[in-house]
């Protein structure tokens, strides 16, 4: 399973949706109730997914979903 399609299936679980499908140009204004609420809730549930720990710095800026696959594919490539 790729990064992205592992990423699909927590926004999925977290925002209570299974038609979501992202692209690189999603962000919060297309998903709906994505607030900064569930924000913190979907970085908490990809850490867990990809065992993985974010610093403020790896979240901080990102402008969309296609940042956030890159920022993971480069943790996972430096685990």
């Amino acid at each position: 399973m790729t990064v992205r399609d592992r990423m699909n299936k927590v926004f999925r679980e977290i925002f209570e949706d299974p038609a979501i499908s992202l692209k690189d140009e999603t962000t919060a204004q297309n998903v709906e109730g994505w607030d900064s609420l569930r924000h913190i809730d979907l970085i908490m549930q990809l850490e867990e997914e990809f065992d993985l720990r974010f610093t403020v710095d790896d979240i901080t800026g990102l402008k969309n979903v296609g940042e956030m696959i890159a920022m993971l594919e480069r943790k996972l490539a430096a685990k």
